[in-house]
């Protein structure tokens, strides 16, 4: 689940249940979703020693009313992320100028 995220304050992540999966599937290796409050969202994502590369942004095209500044925000930011870093159960990536935070949903 997304915990920091720009100006936005934890309590409106959980409420617009932020989330990204990053399991993998052996049908589409290196190809993942993520749901931000409206959308379905998907992508491609290469995670390796501290390097990301993240492509090939989409995602599904409803209108939810009040609910898709963040995806509209994650969608531009996510294909800048190029270094990540795990602490614990927190997952961080950032371009370093902006940062998104990551708790395994099990954690909070």
């Amino acid at each position: 689940m997304l915990v920091e995220y720009k100006d936005f304050t934890k309590d409106e992540l959980v409420k617009l249940e932020a989330n990204m999966d990053l399991t993998k599937n052996s049908d589409t290796p290196n190809r993942y979703t993520a749901k931000m409050g409206c959308n379905g969202m998907f992508f491609t994502a290469e995670l390796n020693k501290g390097k990301a590369k993240f492509s090939g942004v989409g995602s599904t095209m409803m209108y939810c009313e009040g609910r898709m500044k963040l995806e509209e925000l994650f969608g531009k930011d996510l294909p800048k992320m190029n270094h990540y870093k795990i602490e614990g159960h927190f997952l961080t990536l950032t371009d370093g100028t902006t940062s998104m935070k990551f708790v395994a949903v099990d954690w909070d």
